[in-house]
């Protein structure tokens, strides 16, 4: 494990795995969740020569916890400290859940000069649920806007009951293993941000390829939202995984690292 630091002086955390001379993969987990949560990828990454990057940002994993000052736009900007501080050339990013939108502030603010492709697991990139927009968190419209996410995620009742995963929840459980479940007010303040956010103009304007993976079985919004925001992009495409909840790349891991790997040999 290794320290970056960001432009205001706060500790960021990578593990580094595979080919120094290989593409750069960068992962970033979702919210609550370590760089270590990538344990089923990374393996198969460096296997087939990348240089795997397992990124935790401040307030996960390894990295610095300050108690307050982060939102989505502060998370773009510690990748794109990341970004720097290793001097990522042509990498890609991929992102689960928050992850997947931290990429999109990141491009938002920086641009595309150090990213080849992007890869968003189970994240849709509009919360909110609207009229132009039916693919947002069940449950969350511009009537509870403001109060939804008051007091942490709220369950949805979609998606297979967890004591009926099996093996899908075993492999979450060691994946998650050490995540703390209670939410403190600056988590409060970034999950708010994060569901309030729109990202949907970043996406359309990413020229680099993109894929949108998504858990047929996901708890927190409909399958669907993958294909929607592909035809986005410039260069999208989309994949639904099969008997798969919102933890898409850790339920199916053996599924997700197919595709990912297609994927990253589909773009060279």
């Amino acid at each position: 494990m290794t320290s970056i630091h960001a432009d205001d002086g706060v500790r960021l955390h990578y593990e580094e795995s595979g080919d120094p001379s290989g593409r750069p993969v960068v992962l970033l987990a979702g919210f609550k969740a370590a760089a270590t949560s990538w344990r089923y990828q990374v393996p198969a990454l460096a296997r087939a020569g990348y240089r795997v990057l397992s990124v935790d940002l401040r307030g996960h994993g390894a990295a610095e916890r300050p108690a307050s000052g982060v939102d989505m736009a502060r998370r773009g900007s510690d990748l794109h400290d990341v970004a720097g501080a290793l001097d990522l050339r042509e990498a890609v990013l991929v992102g689960g859940s928050m992850g997947a939108n931290t990429i999109w502030s990141y491009l938002g603010q920086e641009g595309s000069d150090r990213v080849a492709a992007v890869v968003s697991v189970d994240q849709t990139p509009k919360m909110l649920n609207t009229a132009d927009w039916p693919y947002g968190f069940y449950g969350y419209t511009e009537q509870n806007v403001d109060t939804y996410f008051a007091a942490g995620i709220p369950e949805t009742g979609h998606g297979t009951p967890m004591l009926r995963r099996g093996m899908r929840l075993v492999r979450l459980l060691r994946a998650m293993k050490g995540a703390e479940r209670e939410l403190t007010p600056g988590e409060l303040t970034l999950l708010n941000d994060h569901a309030k956010a729109d990202w949907r103009p970043v996406i359309a304007a990413t020229t680099v390829p993109v894929l949108f993976v998504a858990g047929a079985e996901s708890e927190f919004w409909p399958s669907a939202h993958a294909a929607a925001a592909a035809a986005l992009a410039e260069h999208g495409t989309s994949a639904v995984i099969a008997r798969d909840g919102h933890a898409t790349n850790i339920e199916q891991p053996a599924a997700f690292n197919a595709g990912l790997l297609d994927f990253l040999t589909r773009i060279g």
